[in-house]
Order: structure tokens, then C-alpha cells, then sequence
């Protein structure tokens, strides 16, 4: 009853507060047709039930603008309906110097990527493109998103591709006899005989002529606001972390190990390649304190088989001969009963800031980097491994993104867009790009496009 009362007695002085404005400025004389303004004004806009509406709508865009969803969708489709750009001003924006580039493209035989900076301050994905290694008839496809800064994604690109394309001529040579290093009994490999024929890898060149991330650490900075803040927060994980003293060992899997019946295990490969650099990475990042981290989704092709190794929650979809989306791989995101599970048996949490993150921090469960996170066990870089008979499929194409396209795009979608393009030089990669990027897609967006209808992929190594 007192709850009752008090909020009547305001109520009523609200209206006695507004009936003395209104008598007030009804007895100013107007000769204008501003005067007819004002009395509508006062008959309606200065009405309670008016105001509390209105103070209403003010709080939902608030909350809104407070979780990004706002400026993600309404607020950039308006800006574009109010300043739409020209063709010619879109294209000049995509095409801009070196120094401030805005997006990247690289086609080789049957694949073809494009990817723009978008609506962010920096560019944090790469992708590699290898087609038909060394003359080897296996292909390799990566799409790397960094968070945090580009760090972990440059030393992702330049590292663990490199050592996957090592492996991939190296295994090649092995399995055809070109390489005779049979394993021990002691897991140790035994001395190489003397008509081993040497195996040439080449060092693959990029078109992004930069020093490597790997080599430069201390410029390196850490770009990503919604980390920037949160790690202000989360001082019992940062100051924990220490640097650490001892070296990583490195692990020598003999490369038999990695044969089966003949034929690569891929997934193995995968797997323990993705670790070993996930734990060079890690030790690399703390001497210079850099947080920043990354997914990796990784495509193989040999022959009918494709295997794909995910860390995160970049994504690839299949087209196959009928048209249905198929995805070949699952983001790695905290709310997912698994990943809250493990992150909660390591004593960890997750908070919805915006979207579910780890601590209140990263919004995906699994990368590559993030040492803070790691060292805790948060995050984890253990990658799932899928692999499909593209026999039993058939399919059209295969695209391979960074989350800034699924942002705004579902899987049938995409799908559904590049059937329709596939036919344009760059198999519609740059047009699903930008599409996305029209929806209001606030991320740096990649899109990477395999085209099946011709499965004969030429020799090229090209990267970003």
C-alpha cells in the first residue's frame, strides 16, 4: 500500500507540475502558426503516458548500442541509405594504397579468395591458398582470424603452413621410397642409408611483401577494443602469467608415424602440427606479453578426400551436387554445453558480454594464442577433425570463411549466393565478401571459394 500511495502522490505531482507549465505557456500570445505547433505539443507530447514511452524507446537503444547489435545492423544500414556510395567510391575504397589497403584477392586455378578490412581499424585475417603441392596432387587451403592484434595470425600463416607444406613433400618422398628413415624400436629414427634422395621444399612467397609478425614481435600491438577492455578487468589472469624461463622442447614425430596402409593420416598431421605451433606461439607471445590470438581452419585436399582441422569459429560449408549446405566444420563457441563444460572443469567461467566469452573476454572457446586464457586452460587449441568422400557428395564448391561473413550469412545462404555466381572469374568470392559487408558486417571479412566442377587443380602457392 505504501508503494501504492507513494506512486500516486508522484504521479499526481508530475501532472500539477505539468498543468502550471502548460497554463504558463498557453498564456504567451502567438500570431503564428507556431502557436497551433505548441498546442499540439502541449495537448499530447507533454503527456505522462508520452514521455514514460518515450524514455522507454531511449533505454531499449541504449541497451541495444550496449551489446553492438545497433551499430551492427540498423545504424550502419541507415548511414548507407542516408550516404550511399557510388560504384566508382566503393571501388576506390576497396583499392586503396599499400599503406592503408582495404582488401586483398588471389586466384589460382580452381580456388579464389577476397577479403577486406571492412569496417575495422586493422587487418587481422590471412589466408593461404596452396594448390596441388610440389606437383604432389594435395592441395591446402587455411582462413586465420586474428583477435588482439594481427601477431598470432601472422605467426599462424608463416609458421604452421610452412611446416604443414614441409611435411606434406617430405611424407610424399617418404611413402614413394625417395626417403628411407624407418623408425626404431625405441621411437627414435635410425640413420638415413646413403641412396636417400634429398627432398626440395620451397619456401612459399607472399604477396603481402611485410616483415613476418614472427620476426618483430615488440611493434606488435593490440588493436582489439572489446580485449583492450577486458583485459583491464582481468588482472588475477594477467598478472599470474609469467614469463616463462624454460624453452619449449621440440618434438621429433618420426615421419612413419604420420602412414597408414600407404596413405597420409591427415588428421594426425593436423592435430599435432596445429599443437606444436599453438606451443611456440604461446612462448613467443609471452616474451613480449602480446595476447593476441587466432583461429585456423584448415582444408586438405587429396584426391576424393577432403579433411578439414578447426580451431575456433571460422567456418566451411560444402555445396554438394543437389545444393544442400553442408558444413564442414562446428565454431568453437563457450555456450556449446561441451565447451562450457571443460572451460568450468578448469575453474574458468563464461559471461555474456555482448555475445558468450570466456571470462567475459574472447568469444570463442578454442584459438591459437591467447596465452592469459591458455595457461589457465580456458582456451584450448585442440582442433576438430572432419573428413569427408567427396565421391559420396559430389560437390559443387566449398567455402571456407572467417566469422565476419557468417556474422551476417547462414550457411544455406552462402550457399545459395555463390551457386548463383560461380560462374564469375573469382567463383563469386569477392561478391559474397561484399555482400556481406553491405549487410553491416563490422568485421574484417574472407572468403575463400574451392571449386569443384573441374577437380584438376594446377601447381600454384599463393598466400595473403
Amino acid at each position: 500500500m505504501e508503494d501504492e500511495l507513494e506512486d500516486r502522490v508522484l504521479h499526481q505531482t508530475y501532472v500539477s507540475f505539468m498543468k502550471i507549465i502548460s497554463r504558463f505557456t498557453s498564456s504567451v500570445a502567438f500570431d503564428t502558426p507556431v502557436s497551433y505547433l505548441w498546442k499540439m505539443v502541449r495537448l499530447y507530447m507533454l503527456r505522462s503516458e508520452f514521455v514514460v514511452f518515450t524514455l522507454g524507446i531511449i533505454i531499449v537503444f541504449m541497451y541495444l548500442q550496449t551489446i553492438e547489435l545497433w551499430s551492427r545492423t540498423l545504424l550502419s544500414r541507415l548511414s548507407q541509405a542516408m550516404y550511399p556510395l557510388s560504384a566508382v567510391q566503393r571501388m576506390k575504397l576497396m583499392e586503396a594504397s599499400n599503406s592503408d589497403k582495404q582488401s586483398w584477392e588471389l586466384k589460382g586455378s580452381l580456388s579464389a579468395a577476397y577479403a577486406i578490412k571492412g569496417r575495422r581499424m586493422h587487418m587481422e585475417d590471412k589466408f593461404i591458398i596452396n594448390e596441388n603441392i610440389n606437383n604432389s596432387g594435395i592441395s591446402l587451403f587455411a582462413i586465420f582470424d586474428g583477435h588482439g592484434g594481427e601477431f598470432a595470425a601472422n605467426y599462424a600463416k608463416d609458421h604452421l603452413i610452412q611446416n604443414l607444406y614441409n611435411k606434406v613433400v617430405e611424407l610424399n618422398a617418404f611413402k614413394d621410397g625417395k626417403v628411407i628413415n624407418p623408425p626404431s624400436q625405441d621411437g627414435q629414427e635410425t640413420p638415413k642409408k646413403e641412396q636417400e634422395i634429398n627432398v626440395s621444399i620451397e619456401r612459399k612467397t607472399s604477396f603481402k611483401k611485410s616483415v613476418s609478425a614472427a620476426d618483430d614481435t615488440s611493434k606488435k600491438e593490440i588493436t582489439d577494443p572489446e580485449l583492450l577492455a577486458q583485459l583491464s578487468k582481468a588482472r588475477p589472469i594477467t598478472r599470474e602469467v609469467r614469463t616463462s624461463t624454460k624453452p619449449v622442447k621440440s618434438v621429433t614425430v618420426p615421419l612413419s608415424s604420420y602412414l597408414e596402409k600407404g596413405k597420409i593420416n591427415f588428421g594426425k598431421l593436423l592435430t599435432d602440427e596445429v599443437l606444436a605451433a599453438d606451443r611456440l606461439l604461446v612462448e613467443a607471445a609471452k616474451r613480449t606479453l602480446n595476447v593476441a590470438g587466432t583461429t585456423a581452419l584448415i582444408a586438405v585436399l587429396e584426391d576424393n578426400h577432403l579433411i578439414v582441422a578447426n580451431v575456433g569459429d571460422s567456418r566451411g560449408v560444402m555445396c554438394d551436387s543437389k545444393g544442400n549446405a553442408i558444413p564442414v566444420s562446428f565454431d568453437h563457441k563457450p555456450q556449446q554445453v561441451r565447451e562450457q563444460k571443460r572451460i568450468e572443469a578448469a575453474g574458468g567461467y563464461i559471461a555474456f558480454n555482448g555475445v558468450w566469452r570466456v571470462a567475459g573476454i574472447l568469444a570463442t572457446s578454442r584459438a591459437m594464442g591467447d596465452y592469459p586464457l591458455k595457461d589457465k586452460n580456458f582456451v584450448i587449441a585442440d582442433p576438430d577433425i572432419l573428413t569427408f568422400n567427396l565421391d559420396d557428395h559430389k560437390p559443387m564448391f566449398l567455402v571456407l570463411a572467417s566469422d565476419g561473413l557468417w556474422d551476417t550469412f547462414s550457411n544455406e545462404e552462402a550457399v545459395k549466393f555463390i551457386k548463383e555466381r560461380i560462374d564469375e572469374p573469382d567463383f563469386g568470392a569477392k561478391s559474397l565478401t561484399l555482400q556481406a559487408y553491405y549487410r553491416g558486417s563490422v568485421d574484417n571479412i574472407t572468403v575463400l571459394i574451392i571449386n569443384f566442377l573441374n577437380n584438376k587443380l594446377s601447381s600454384s602457392n599463393i598466400s595473403q
